[in-house]
């Protein structure tokens, strides 16, 4: 699954990447350096930037992921209490 996150700089081949306070490193190689930019959004595969994306596709998928994991904990929960959901 690729995680949607925004570059906050760039070294060489290596972005730094940020999404919700989370930072990690990802290989521009399959890119390459000159198709991004400090403050664009970008897919993060595996430690791989794999795609540019704007600004609405990330905050819509990032949507996504927030009801999954929503969903998820409240799944948690009722298993906890012994009830269904």
């Amino acid at each position: 699954m690729g995680i949607p996150m925004q570059i906050t700089a760039i070294d060489g081949l290596v972005a730094r990447c940020e999404a919700k306070g989370v930072e990690r490193a990802a290989t521009l190689l399959l890119l390459g350096p000159e198709t991004v930019a400090v403050g664009d959004y970008v897919v993060v595969h595996l430690g791989h930037v794999i795609e540019r994306i704007d600004a609405a596709r990330a905050a819509e998928a990032w949507a996504l992921y927030d009801e999954m994991l929503a969903a998820q904990d409240l799944d948690a929960r009722t298993a906890g209490d012994g009830q269904s959901a």
